[in-house]
């Protein structure tokens, strides 16, 4: 399941990649999110996908599960979901004030 997951992770660092590199603003955005996403899997797996009882005191299990990777994995979507509207606020405002979301024309850059 690991292998999965690892595998899951590397393609979509691949499609935010793609998207990273494309001249629309929104594509870019999308690009950060699903990034981040690809994060969140790989720090998921790399924690482990174990099961084991919760760590309470008082009980004596054999195995506990790690809370760690869960809890900045939580942490980690509700920055991720601010830093994205953020970016669509002011890709928003971007878009009303020049009239484009091309990035080349917002860098200023002729076509010759």
């Amino acid at each position: 399941m690991e292998t999965l997951m690892i595998v899951l992770a590397g393609v979509l660092v691949m499609i935010a990649t793609y998207l990273f590199l494309s001249k629309n603003l929104i594509r870019v955005i999308l690009g950060s999110a699903i990034l981040s996403h690809a994060a969140h899997l790989f720090i998921m797996t790399m924690g482990g996908l174990k099961t084991g009882s919760v760590p309470i005191i008082g009980e004596k299990p054999i195995a506990y599960t790690d809370a760690l990777p869960q809890a900045l994995i939580l942490t980690s979507i509700v920055i991720g979901f601010a830093v994205t509207a953020l970016f669509l606020v002011l890709a928003y405002r971007t878009y009303r004030k020049l009239g484009t979301d091309n990035l080349d024309q917002l860098r200023g850059i002729r076509d010759e």
